[in-house]
C-alpha cells in the first residue's frame, strides 16, 4: 500500500500508541526506519488526539529523519487531519528544511487550521523563516486572514533577528514596512533598539499611510509618554483620518495630559465626524 494511503484500525493505532507512550516514558529511542515512521504518520489520522499527540511527540524525536515523510504528508496527503497533525509535528522539529513545503501548504492549502499550523511552524524555525515570511506579505494572493498569520510569525521571530527586521522596516513594499513596523515593539522595549526606535520615528513620515498609522499604534503601546506625546500630537494632523484616530488612540492610552491642548486645537480643526468623535473620546478620558 502506498504510505500516503497508509491507514491503521483502531486497535493498530492504539496498540502503536500504547508501545511508542512506553517507549516515550522510558526514554528509549523511538524506531526511525521509514517502516516505522510511515505507521506514525498514519498514526496522526487518528480521530483521537491524545493519540495524535503521542505519534507527533514521536515523530518529533524521530526528527530529521520523518521529514522527507512529513514533508510529503503535509503537502499530498488527502486526510486534512493528517495534514494539520504533520504541520504540528514540524513545528515540534523545526527544520528549515521544512520551509519549502510549509510556505507550499501555507499559500496552497485551503484549510486554515493546515495554514495557521504551516505559520508557526514557519516561525518556529525563526530567522532563516524571515525571507519566506516576508514574500508571504508581498503576495497580492493571500487573504487577511494570511496576512495576520505572516505577521504574528514576523513578530515571534523579530527579537532573534533584529537587523533582518530593520531591513524589513526599510523595504519597498508598503505591506512589508507594516508589518515590521508592527513586530518592532518588543524589540524596542525588550533590546532598547536605538536604531529600530528610530525606524519607527521615520514610519509616522512615511510615504504610504497604513505605515504611519501602525506606527501611530506602536508609539501608543511603548508607555513612554515623554518622547511619544510630541510626535503623535504632529500626528493629529496627518492627511489620513485613519493616522489621526490612531494617534489620539495612542495619546489616550498614554494618559498624555500634555496633549490636551493639542487634541483640543485638533477637535476643533477637524472636519472628520468619526475621527471627531475620536478625539472626543480621548480628550474626555485623559481629562479624568
Amino acid at each position: 500500500m502506498d504510505d500516503q494511503n497508509l491507514e491503521l484500525s483502531t486497535e493498530e493505532a492504539q496498540s502503536l500508541a500504547k508501545t511508542l507512550q512506553q517507549q516515550l516514558s522510558d526514554g528509549c529511542l523511538v524506531n526511525s526506519d521509514q517502516e516505522s515512521i510511515s505507521r506514525m504518520i498514519a498514526g496522526l489520522g487518528d480521530n483521537r488526539g491524545k493519540l495524535r499527540l503521542t505519534f507527533a511527540k514521536s515523530l518529533g524525536l524521530v526528527g530529521e529523519a520523518a521529514l522527507p515523510a512529513l514533508c510529503s504528508a503535509l503537502r499530498n496527503h488527502s486526510n486534512v487531519i493528517v495534514r494539520r497533525a504533520a504541520a504540528k509535528t514540524l513545528n515540534i522539529i523545526g527544520s528549515a528544511d521544512a520551509l519549502p513545503y510549509l510556505y507550499e501548504a501555507f499559500i496552497e492549502d485551503e484549510d486554515p487550521v493546515v495554514q495557521g499550523s504551516s505559520a508557526g511552524a514557519m516561525a518556529t524555525i525563526g530567522p532563516p523563516a524571515i525571507e519566506t515570511i516576508l514574500s508571504i506579505l508581498n503576495n497580492p494572493n493571500c487573504t487577511p486572514f494570511q496576512i495576520g498569520l505572516a505577521n504574528l510569525g514576523l513578530s515571534f521571530i523579530g527579537s532573534k533577528a533584529p537587523e533582518a527586521l530593520r531591513d524589513a522596516a526599510r523595504s519597498e513594499h508598503a505591506e512589508v514596512r507594516v508589518a515590521a513596523i508592527s513586530a518592532l515593539g518588543d524589540q524596542i522595549q525588550s533590546l532598547q533598539d536605538l536604531e529600530a526606535k528610530e525606524l519607527l520615528v521615520s514610519a509616522l513620515k512615511d510615504v504610504n499611510q497604513e505605515v504611519r498609522a501602525e506606527a501611530a499604534t506602536l508609539l501608543g503601546k511603548l508607555q513612554d509618554p515623554e518622547e511619544a506625546t510630541p510626535l503623535l500630537c504632529s500626528s493629529l494632523e496627518d492627511t489620513c483620518p485613519q493616522v489621526r484616530k490612531n494617534a489620539a488612540l495612542s495619546l489616550m492610552k498614554l494618559e498624555a495630559e500634555d496633549a490636551l491642548k493639542a487634541l483640543n486645537q485638533a477637535l476643533e480643526l477637524e472636519q472628520n465626524n468619526d475621527v471627531k468623535a475620536v478625539f472626543a473620546v480621548a480628550i474626555n478620558q485623559i481629562d479624568r
